[in-house]
């Protein structure tokens, strides 16, 4: 990340929080925001202009579901077991989780 991204990144991450804040956010909450902020611009990293944002996203959705609600790198099958096990099969969060889960598969 050249000095310029850097200084964007931190920027969006402080706004988030004067935003947040407007909304009466916790401070979890700001801190959530802060790191959002942060990491939004990720996939500059590994695309361009036009499709960083789906670059981004795309990293961030095989990284979230590989990992379980503790840190631990579980990978797919785990990650959709615990997400079943937390909201329930016929949930609207496990059944998207499983589409995703089938789209990153099919992609590798």
């Amino acid at each position: 990340m050249d000095e310029n991204r850097l200084k964007h990144s931190l920027a969006v991450a402080k706004k988030m929080i004067e935003i947040g804040k407007e909304y009466n956010l916790d401070d979890k909450e700001l801190q959530d925001l802060f790191v959002l902020g942060f990491n939004h611009d990720i996939g500059y990293e590994y695309g361009n202009n036009l499709d960083h944002k789906h670059i981004g996203g795309e990293i961030l959705n095989k990284a979230d579901m590989q990992i379980d609600k503790y840190g631990n790198d579980v990978g797919y099958t785990k990650r959709l077991e615990d997400i079943k096990s937390r909201y329930g099969e016929n949930s609207i969060t496990y059944k998207n989780a499983e589409i995703l889960v089938s789209k990153l598969r099919s992609e590798n």
